[in-house]
């Protein structure tokens, strides 16, 4: 039995896909099978990851990214163009696109702030969860203070007037998540841009300031 078998069987285990999965139901199996790969070199374990992305199965694809992100010491700048291939080819909407972004992608550039600037070429994809993954992909290293200081900004200005509200709601979500962390920053920014800003972003953005900030902000 390979590999991919071994998956569908522990997932058939489960009655998945006759039933609806729960995530964290498929990311125990995930734990399970990493264990039983033969090798956990990193080579070997993207190939694996790739066989299960090229069945285009939502659980698949989640254990996949998940198998990826247990490499992550392994990790070179060369993982990049493995990672962005993924990114074009294997995402389809923005909930694959935050799991692969705020995991594996997320500790990539975490690890290797110097490969964030390939992303800014995201910002004309036509495909909208590419352009989301521009800022999302920064909520890692964010959250693990492992992001240059202007790389958010950098992003936010790249995207300010994409018209998808799900980039919208990407970029503002990173900025959220960025007030945690940088709470002047954002601020600020928020002042000079909320006339350029779509509301849903300006509304995501300012969900984690106190009310009297976030009602400062609302009457600009």
């Amino acid at each position: 039995m390979n590999m991919i078998e071994t998956v569908l069987q522990a997932l058939a285990d489960i009655n998945y896909p006759q039933q609806q999965a729960k995530t964290a139901q498929i990311r125990k199996v995930s734990s399970v099978t990493y264990k039983l790969l033969p090798d956990h070199n990193i080579d070997n374990v993207l190939t694996y990851c790739e066989q299960l992305l090229s069945q285009r199965d939502w659980a698949l694809s989640l254990i996949a990214y998940d198998w990826a992100f247990r490499v992550k010491h392994q990790y070179t700048p060369n993982t990049f163009d493995v990672f962005e291939r993924w990114l074009f080819e294997y995402v389809v909407d923005w909930y694959d696109c935050d799991d692969f972004c705020t995991h594996a992608f997320g500790e990539l550039l975490a690890q290797h702030n110097e490969l964030i600037i390939k992303t800014h070429a995201w910002a004309t994809h036509p495909h909208f969860a590419v352009r989301r993954a521009m800022a999302v992909i920064l909520i890692y290293p964010i959250k693990k203070i492992r992001c240059p200081t202007d790389a958010p900004m950098q992003a936010t200005n790249l995207l300010l007037n994409d018209q998808h509200d799900l980039v919208q709601k990407g970029y503002g979500w990173m900025l959220k998540v960025l007030s945690q962390k940088s709470l002047n920053d954002v601020i600020e920014y928020l002042k000079l841009n909320h006339q350029h800003m779509p509301r849903v972003a300006f509304r995501y953005a300012i969900e984690k300031l106190d009310k009297q900030t976030r009602t400062a902000l609302m009457s600009l």
